[in-house]
């Protein structure tokens, strides 16, 4: 039930502030490696770079998250947030001339913001969304779907975008989409702040659970996996000969798969146990980056491989969403999203940039790929004990009678 002066909740303003979220990252994710190459760095820098991103995911969710539990109203930090972020991004446009540790530091300020928009709107979706039963699925799926959709719809225009105008108006396509997530962010309703008794609640005994351990072990690794995809992708690609226009092509084949996921998925997604799902998201994962590094220069196997993100992205995502809202309930929502997010993409994005990148220098671009597939079966294996602690401890109450 809405507080009194608070507008209800609507889905769709999420669906839009999503969209332009995912958006951002459709155009700065899958190009910032080209543009940064087309100023002459390494591709060891690149790799650093791209840790930037998720250095601030290891400090700055939780953050957030702590401000939003000790009395902020988490609309009003998605719009700081999203305002932030249009400075951040203006400051990369003015430090190109002072060169690549002024740049390091407008990104850095760029996605330190950036990092509060995921898990604040996640937990107030969640707190909508889920209930005793479970996760409501299918309103998740549709209310999410539009941060795919808006990924696939930059990512595709950007390729052909940059091919035409050239990679260096890369920074100026991103401003404009911060300023749409900024605007997305207007038109959000007030949530209402945490109360005393939420402050209160502490996390730590969730985080000692064997069962949730094993979870955030597993999500690591498969999150480690994708880190490769996420950074070197392009640059394989462009390795093998492909341009700008089928890069972007490659990119939204991914995630038209993720879309027609969460378009259908949601409602047959109820019919196992998201344990299971996990392990299924790991296993496929390692196959399908194994069979990049062995196949890559075929391009209908690419392509095939591409369609398996619907797997190894949208239901790994939504399998992690419901897996959250089982272990971090109620006032510890907030808090969850946040460690989901840090232990989850911060950790593994920042020993992703940089091992990934070393690994590059000395191994190839191939090597990237060959060491994702083993870390997401090391996720595969992790989820697995995963799932058999959590039927331990349901059975022990059982055996105990």
């Amino acid at each position: 039930m809405a507080a009194q002066g608070v507008r209800p909740f609507k889905p769709r303003h999420y669906s839009a502030l999503w969209f332009a979220y995912f958006g951002a990252l459709g155009l700065y994710n899958p190009y910032a490696p080209l543009w940064l190459q087309s100023l002459g760095l390494s591709t060891l820098a690149i790799g650093a770079f791209a840790s930037l991103m998720s250095w601030t995911r290891v400090v700055g969710p939780y953050g957030w998250a702590w401000v939003a539990d000790h009395g902020a109203s988490r609309v009003r930090l998605l719009r700081l947030a999203s305002a932030l972020c249009v400075l951040g991004c203006g400051a990369l446009l003015l430090a190109r001339p002072f060169g690549a540790w002024a740049m390091a530091a407008a990104v850095a300020l760029m996605f330190l913001c950036n990092s509060a928009v995921s898990p604040l709107s996640e937990s107030v979706v969640l707190r909508h969304l889920h209930d005793g039963d479970g996760l409501d699925a299918r309103r998740y799926a549709r209310t999410r779907v539009w941060g795919s959709v808006g990924f696939v719809v930059s990512v595709m225009a950007a390729g052909y975008v940059l091919q035409w105008v050239g990679i260096g108006w890369l920074p100026w396509l991103t401003l404009g989409a911060f300023l749409t997530l900024l605007l997305a962010s207007l038109r959000l309703a007030d949530e209402p702040a945490q109360t005393q008794d939420a402050k209160r609640v502490p996390v730590w005994p969730v985080l000692r659970r064997v069962p949730v351990q094993w979870f955030f072990a597993g999500t690591m690794l498969t999150v480690l996996a994708h880190t490769g995809q996420y950074s070197f992708f392009s640059l394989y690609l462009t390795e093998l000969g492909y341009s700008k226009g089928a890069i972007g092509l490659m990119w939204a084949a991914s995630v038209v798969a993720e879309i027609v996921f969460f378009v259908f998925g949601g409602r047959w997604f109820s019919r196992l146990p998201d344990t299971h799902w996990l392990q299924l998201a790991a296993l496929v994962a390692a196959l399908r980056f194994a069979f990049t590094a062995a196949l890559g220069g075929q391009v209908w196997v690419l392509a095939l491989l591409q369609l398996t993100h619907a797997i190894t992205f949208g239901v790994h995502h939504m399998a992690c969403t419901s897996a959250l809202g089982r272990h971090f309930e109620g006032p510890l929502r907030s808090r969850g999203s946040a460690l989901y997010t840090t232990l989850g993409y911060g950790v593994p994005g920042v020993a992703g940039g940089l091992s990934y990148g070393a690994l590059s220098e000395g191994f190839g671009l191939v090597a990237v790929f060959w060491v994702s597939g083993l870390a997401a079966l090391g996720g595969w294996v992790c989820y697995g004990f995963g799932a058999r602690c959590e039927r331990r401890e349901q059975d022990r109450p059982a055996s105990s009678t």
